[in-house]
């Protein structure tokens, strides 16, 4: 049974801006976005036959939506390994995907404003469709590069394993 511990004094919902994420066991560096975690599920009309006049909905299938990760473009190669894994063009004929491990676990943490984790979600089967290796270059412009991939996911879960955190609070001076 999930159960749920509260913290009285908490009134401001958590910012966006404090999180991190993690894959194979260890932080991934400098993501600096992080798209939404999305899941929709389709609506099922239908009728009775003895009731022309309303329709009834059900749920159908739930599908969830892809996860873009960004971060400045470095000399880590986390992003580029992946996404190699299901396309690597250097690879040869019939070795371009590497079927065996290209799905990972992910996991995005979200911290409040002193750094203390706060809530966390479990990404299961995730693989990259899509990888952006550079964005467009422009000589005149004053702007960090960023890569970003996306990722394709069979569904997320949020990890009721992480207690809400009791916040500090500073003393006043005497």
């Amino acid at each position: 049974m999930v159960q749920f511990s509260v913290n009285a004094q908490r009134f401001d919902p958590y910012k966006n801006f404090k999180f991190r994420v993690k894959w194979d066991g260890r932080y991934v560096a400098g993501i600096s976005k992080v798209g939404a975690l999305k899941r929709s599920t389709e609506v099922v009309e239908h009728r009775e036959g003895g009731d022309p006049s309303t329709g009834r909905k059900s749920p159908g299938r739930t599908k969830y939506d892809a996860i873009s990760l960004e971060r400045g473009v470095t000399h880590d190669t986390e992003f580029e390994k992946w996404a190699s894994k299901v396309w690597n063009f250097a690879s040869g004929l019939g070795a371009e995907v590497s079927l065996k491990d290209f799905r990972k676990d992910i996991i995005v943490e979200v911290y409040n404003e002193a750094g203390q984790l706060a809530l966390a979600y479990k990404v299961f089967r995730c693989w990259v469709s899509e990888y952006q290796a550079l964005p467009d270059l422009d000589a005149n412009a004053n702007a960090v590069a960023i890569q970003s991939i996306k990722l394709e996911n069979e569904g997320w879960e949020r990890d009721y394993e992480i207690p809400e955190p009791s916040e500090p609070t500073f003393t006043e001076p005497e």
